[in-house]
C-alpha cells in the first residue's frame, strides 16, 4: 500500500468521536475499500502522530482490544479508552453502546 492509502485510514480514524469505538472493517469501508481492514491494522501500527490520530479508538469486529498495540500494550489501549467513559469488560468493548455509526458513502 502506499503513502495515500494510509493517509485516507488516517484521515478517517480521526473522525472516531471521543467515547467511541470503529472496526477495522468499517474503517477500511470508509477509507473507500471494505478489504481493507488489514491495511488498517498496518497503517495504526507505523501511526505517525498518535496525539492526533487516535488509533486506540480502533477494535476488531467483536470489539476486543488489540493485544498487541502498538504505543503500550493492549492496557494502554484500555487505560485510554476508559480514560474516554468507554466500558471494556475481558478486552471487549460492547459494540452496541459504543460503536460509531458514521455511514459509509
Amino acid at each position: 500500500m502506499d503513502q495515500s492509502t494510509f493517509d485516507k485510514i488516517y484521515e478517517v480514524v480521526k473522525q472516531i468521536p471521543y467515547g467511541q469505538v470503529a472496526t477495522y472493517g468499517q474503517i477500511a469501508a470508509i477509507a473507500g475499500n471494505k478489504r481493507w481492514a488489514r491495511v488498517v491494522g498496518y497503517a495504526l501500527h507505523v501511526n505517525p502522530d498518535p496525539d492526533t490520530i487516535p488509533c486506540y479508538r480502533v477494535v476488531n469486529k467483536e470489539g476486543k482490544v488489540s493485544d498487541a498495540f502498538a504505543f503500550g500494550g493492549g492496557n494502554r489501549q484500555i487505560e485510554l479508552l476508559r480514560a474516554e467513559g468507554v466500558t471494556i469488560v475481558n478486552g471487549y468493548v460492547d459494540m452496541e453502546h459504543y460503536q460509531w455509526e458514521r455511514p459509509v458513502y
